[in-house]
């Protein structure tokens, strides 16, 4: 109707007889015809903005007011990288790292963290089964560039798209998140290895995992024995496996942060282990990972024979985090490079110009 309005107000129409008014017809038409397309522009583009955040899992309303656990996405993206583990007690294992907007920045720690996995031995596999839990709309979209398993965690009213400084309320509430998010892929049947992205993998983890442990965890200080709960954990990296004992400890473990108002999830962690009388604690197996597999900044893997993971823990800042995990990577590659009979006794050089050397400083 508005092409058939505009075409009968043609200009020809008008100029014919000398008509006086015919150039100032001619601008008004001019005039309509651009109005008409600068409006319908502008509404295609409104269209085109809303789709995309009708799109986004960030803005949508129904997914806001799911829990993970009800969330089919979720159910999806675990079911499409779940495997089975060796052993006995196997069960679908997936492996899960959360990350925001800052660590997902070109060049910083998730892309670190994902060419650990193209050099590992043994850890090419392993990718195939990650999923990135993204906890904004950022995040998100960097991990669909980067990554095939995405999940988009929601949070109502909260903002996580900066740098996390160690305690603020912006810590604990990613930190207390991430603890929420794990029981609800306990309760959906999945065990799981929770990673940070600051931590390098070298080698397939599982051949060290404890077989009849339910919960084991690394650590920044061991003392030399796996059962000894004095062991300074470390809760960035930890498997887990499905059962009803963890699901009960991961809701104690949620609910004790209201007992402890202020402390992040590893403090608290070390506060309940030791509650074997508590009906949440009581009877669950928990395994210590040593340091001579599952190293830290904080205490080192001294032999690269062995070595499974590092994580950059004693370390504050992304900047410093990154430069120290590529000095890291860059020795693997230089020990990967190594004929075999040359690499007995290899360590990282950890008093020259190896990692931790910023985050030593």
């Amino acid at each position: 109707m508005l092409e058939e309005n505009l075409s009968r107000m043609s200009p020809n129409s008008y100029l014919s007889g000398n008509n006086k008014n015919a150039r100032h017809i001619l601008r008004r038409w001019s005039n309509l015809k651009l109005s008409v397309a600068v409006s319908l522009g502008i509404s295609l583009c409104c269209l085109l903005v809303y789709c995309s955040l009708c799109s986004s899992p960030f803005s949508t309303t129904t997914k806001l007011l799911l829990s993970p656990e009800e969330d089919p996405e979720l159910v999806r993206v675990l079911r499409s990288t779940a495997f089975a583990t060796a052993g006995r007690r196997s069960k679908s294992t997936v492996i899960l790292t959360m990350i925001n907007k800052a660590w997902v920045e070109r060049g910083s720690i998730v892309d670190v963290f994902l060419e650990g996995f193209s050099v590992g031995d043994g850890t090419q596999e392993l990718v195939k089964h990650l999923v990135i839990v993204a906890l904004d709309q950022k995040a998100y979209e960097r991990c669909q560039e980067i990554h095939p398993h995405c999940y988009a965690l929601t949070t109502p009213g909260v903002n996580f798209t900066g740098d996390a400084t160690f305690m603020t309320q912006e810590y604990l509430l990613v930190v207390w998140r991430r603890i929420d998010f794990l029981g609800s892929v306990l309760r959906l049947g999945y065990n799981f290895v929770s990673t940070d992205a600051d931590i390098v993998w070298f080698r397939n983890p599982f051949p060290r995992f404890h077989e009849d442990a339910d919960f084991q965890v690394s650590c920044d200080m061991h003392l030399g024995d796996d059962s000894n709960r004095d062991n300074l954990p470390n809760t960035g990296f930890t498997f887990v496996r499905s059962n009803p004992r963890t699901v009960r400890f991961y809701q104690h473990w949620y609910r004790s942060k209201d007992r402890f108002p202020g402390e992040h999830d590893q403090d608290v962690f070390n506060r309940i282990k030791f509650d074997d009388d508590d009906a949440a604690i009581g009877g669950l197996k928990m395994r210590f990972l040593d340091t001579a597999y599952f190293g830290g900044f904080c205490e080192p893997v001294k032999d690269l024979n062995v070595a499974c993971t590092m994580h950059a823990n004693c370390c504050v800042g992304l900047d410093t985090k990154v430069h120290d995990l590529r000095n890291l990577l860059r020795d693997w590659k230089r020990f990967s490079a190594l004929p075999p009979e040359s690499r007995n006794g290899v360590s990282f050089d950890w008093t020259g110009y190896s990692p931790p050397f910023r985050c030593r400083a």
